[in-house]
């Protein structure tokens, strides 16, 4: 590796992104403090148990003091460490919450295979092996041995376990369902990977380039178990990421600053589409005749991981008669585990106590029903509890999406107009990109992992660049509210070979909309005026429109079709406000800059690749919402 990680850096770090040594997302439990509730009503134990091949992995086991009692187990695997580690040393939150700490619950969490105290090989995302024989392992397994023993050996518990985890440990807490322990009761994947093909590092085949340095997190393996960190984040030398990657250029030439030790980058450039390394890897697939209550959680606003959850659980309720739930929030990554009060993301505030709320009126009941309560009796939880983004409210239904939706077209029309009739006549609206001045994803100068509150950030800024396309009603004259995925389906052409295509959409707020004098989380520079509210965004690399295994070029200046699919929302576009959508082809650095050229893998592509060119959208190209009656 080139230069390391400066202290003033890695502080940054820890403090925007998941993927750290203690990452936000998993709440405070790894901050070590003395004179806590947990120290004073729990007691501490370390153990390794040992896996059905012999590996040990290391095992943090918070159990009341109060002996009077017998008490579920509540489980959390993780890849993030346990810590602090020493039987003396306490986190000052234990559990999935506050309310289960302090009602009595035996909190266990464990380093996975591979990771930081715990001995065996990582293997990230490891893939999940249906019929296992003899002493094969996966992480299923090493989850069946682990409530194996923990029943069978922690004093007052009462036989029954749940599961959970937010992110990476959200992937560990669905594989678990996959176990088959008769013990295992009730599991909770949050903000849970589906597929690292769709999650996190890449989407539909755009490598996410804001999250490079966290592929030294998986990436560097280790030979014995550590309480230490054994990897490090190269130093980019500035606070300007945009600056940082574009200077940088092709991919190839960030090679300089890892090595072929970093396993998991190396992986991502060898597997550039979605070929047998990835689909092994993914969990979705598995999630059949799940036994154990599910409750699947998400961020409506979560840069990271929308993929997985909402298809973690459309995957279970297909293939399981099990209780599935799903609930999203107004939140970021992670959100949801936290205790600030007021629920900001970027400029808008969206409530109070939401994630308290969560935490206390569903979090905690669905638990203590599958644990300490009667499981055969109803419970009172919605199937699906989603947040209403634009109302600014909770909303249950019976089915996710809700049975009374419709499908419904707008078409993009010349002159920057959406409309429900598309003209006859053929037409384009054309732009040019250029892949050494790309779109930026947000104004803001800063270094992160996590890019959080772009999700909701003023798309004002490129929607006046000449290399965004936009589309727009005019105003609603009544709310319309979306309640489900949006399908964009483009018809481009492009001079080029290849083309990345970007689509937004947007809730554009009254021109004389006011900006309170006391509002402190608007920045300084914008008012809530004319504000271009991103309520969803994604990116298709152009070359997977077809299939995401067998890549292929564009013809150049041949009318070509592309569908993007995006995510799920809940979102009401409120009498007066307009819905805008913005195309593009560039949305630097969160994902990388196509070189428009086309070349079997992006990350092996040199300078004399990148190309200008220009684009075009035909008039027949649509988005197709799901529209709630």
């Amino acid at each position: 590796m080139k230069k390391l990680i400066i202290l003033a850096l890695i502080a940054i770090i820890f403090t925007n992104c998941k993927r750290t040594e203690t990452p936000v997302v998993e709440g405070s439990e790894t901050t070590e403090v003395e004179d806590t509730y947990s120290k004073d009503n729990y007691t501490k134990k370390e153990v390794m148990i040992e896996m059905r091949d012999g590996i040990k992995l290391h095992t943090t086991i918070y159990s009341p003091k109060d002996t009077s009692k017998v008490y579920p187990i509540l489980l959390k695997r993780t890849p993030y460490s346990c810590r602090p580690y020493g039987e003396d040393k306490f986190s000052k939150k234990v559990g999935p919450n506050r309310y289960l700490m302090e009602e009595g619950n035996i909190m266990v969490y464990q380093d996975v295979r591979g990771r930081w105290n715990s001995e065996g090989v990582y293997d990230n995302m490891r893939a999940f092996i249906p019929n296992k024989t003899g002493d094969q392992t996966d992480e299923a397994s090493d989850t069946y041995d682990t409530i194996e023993w923990l029943i069978n050996n922690v004093d007052n518990n009462n036989g029954n376990v749940g599961t959970y985890g937010i992110s990476y440990p959200g992937f560990y807490a669905t594989y678990s369902v996959l176990s088959g322990h008769p013990a295992l009761k009730a599991s909770s994947p949050q903000a849970c990977i589906g597929d690292f093909y769709f999650d996190d590092f890449i989407h539909n085949g755009a490598f996410l380039l804001s999250y490079w340095r966290a592929t030294s997190v998986f990436g560097y393996m280790k030979d014995t178990p550590t309480k230490e960190a054994w990897y490090e984040f190269p130093d980019i030398g500035t606070e300007d990421q945009y600056q940082f990657f574009l200077d940088a250029g092709p991919l190839s030439n960030l090679d300089t600053y890892y090595d072929e030790d970093n396993v998991f980058y190396e992986q991502i450039k060898a597997h550039p589409n979605y070929d047998e390394f990835w689909q092994s890897r993914g969990i979705i697939q598995h999630l059949k005749d799940i036994k154990p209550a599910t409750l699947i959680v998400g961020g409506l606003f979560d840069a990271e991981d929308l993929y997985g959850p909402f298809n973690t659980y459309s995957s279970i309720e297909e293939n399981s008669d099990n209780f599935n739930s799903v609930v999203f929030g107004p939140w970021s990554h992670g959100d949801w585990a936290r205790t600030k009060e007021r629920q900001v993301i970027g400029n808008i505030h969206f409530g109070d106590n939401l994630s308290d709320y969560f935490q206390k009126d569903i979090e905690t009941p669905f638990f203590n029903h599958f644990l300490k309560g009667d499981a055969s009796e109803n419970v009172n939880l919605p199937e699906a509890h989603m947040f209403d983004t634009g109302k600014k409210e909770w909303s249950s239904f019976d089915t996710w999406p809700p049975e009374n939706t419709t499908k419904e077209s707008y078409f993009m029309q010349p002159y920057e107009r959406l409309t429900q009739q598309a003209n006859r006549r053929i037409a384009t609206s054309d732009f040019v990109s250029d892949p050494k001045k790309p779109v930026p994803y947000t104004e803001d100068i800063k270094v992160v992992f996590t890019p959080r509150k772009f999700m909701t950030d003023d798309q004002r800024f490129a929607a006046r660049r000449p290399d965004v396309l936009v589309f727009e009603t005019e105003i609603l004259e009544t709310d319309i509210t979306l309640a489900g995925d949006i399908l964009a389906k483009l018809n481009v052409s492009t001079t080029g070979t290849a083309a990345d295509w970007i689509v937004k959409v947007i809730d554009v707020y009254p021109s004389d909309m006011e900006t309170p004098d006391d509002n402190e989380d608007v920045q300084d520079h914008l008012k809530l005026s004319n504000y271009h509210l991103m309520v969803r965004s994604e990116t298709m690399r152009g070359r997977f429109r077809n299939s995401m295994s067998n890549p292929e070029p564009f013809v150049p200046n041949q009318k070509t079709a592309v569908n993007i699919e995006l995510q799920d929302v809940f979102h009401t576009f409120k009498k007066g406000h307009k819905i805008q959508v913005q195309v593009q082809s560039t949305f630097f650095p969160y994902i990388d800059a196509n070189p428009q050229t086309y070349v079997d893998n992006i990350f092996q592509a040199k300078e004399e690749d990148f190309k200008t060119q220009t684009h075009k959208v035909y008039n027949d190209s649509s988005i197709e919402f799901t529209i709630l009656k």
